[in-house]
């Protein structure tokens, strides 16, 4: 089998690739390359920049799996891929903890206005009252979405101390005990506390 990679990927991943397959670079390649080779592969890995549509999929004789190296697959024409019988799988884990963590570094640079402050200093100013910044202990954290980057973050808003309030209508009772969360019913529940901060 051939397998084109199509955008970077880590080396570690293209050696056990290797292993078993052969293996063709195709970083480099232009729309018009990809359209002249694509039918000669039987898989394809991509990432979020390559846009797997209808008539590259068509074209693709040979392909039988599309692999996204990430979570979301928007840039796959899954009708498509499904007409032809090839699957498309992609990688719901790969960087979800770092996903969580970009996350609440935003917060946390929010917050404390470190980006505001920073410029100021570099300005050559130093503002210190001006920047004070709001703690996050004790504030309700609101999660829209409580799937796996949300539960994630949800858990570092509690290392701060913070109180977490989710909305997802597919979110157990269970599941919210479990990790000691309250949820809301409704998009504006508690939005009215001065306290809330939300991430989505």
């Amino acid at each position: 089998m051939k397998v084109l990679i199509k955008e970077k990927i880590a080396k570690s991943g293209i050696d056990l690739l290797k292993k078993d397959f052969e293996v063709v670079d195709g970083i480099d390649w232009d729309n018009g390359k990809l359209l002249k080779e694509l039918p000669k592969f039987d898989a394809i890995i991509i990432r979020s920049a390559t846009k797997m549509t209808a008539d590259l999929i068509n074209i693709a004789s040979n392909l039988k799996i599309i692999g996204r190296a990430g979570i979301g697959v928007d840039n796959v024409d899954i009708d498509a891929a499904t007409k032809k019988g090839i699957i498309v799988a992609n990688a719901p884990q790969s960087n979800i903890i770092s996903a969580a963590e970009h996350a609440f570094a935003l917060l946390l640079a929010a917050a404390r206005q470190i980006p505001k402050a920073n410029a100021s200093l570099g300005a050559g100013k130093w503002e210190r009252s001006k920047f004070e910044g709001t703690e996050l202990y004790g504030k309700t954290f609101g999660v829209l979405g409580y799937g796996k980057i949300g539960g994630l973050v949800a858990q570092r808003a509690q290392a701060f101390g913070m109180k977490i309030l989710a909305y997802d209508p597919y979110i157990s009772a269970e599941k919210a005990a479990k990790d000691n969360i309250e949820i809301a019913k409704k998009l504006d529940d508690g939005l009215k506390n001065s306290d809330i901060i939300t991430v989505h």
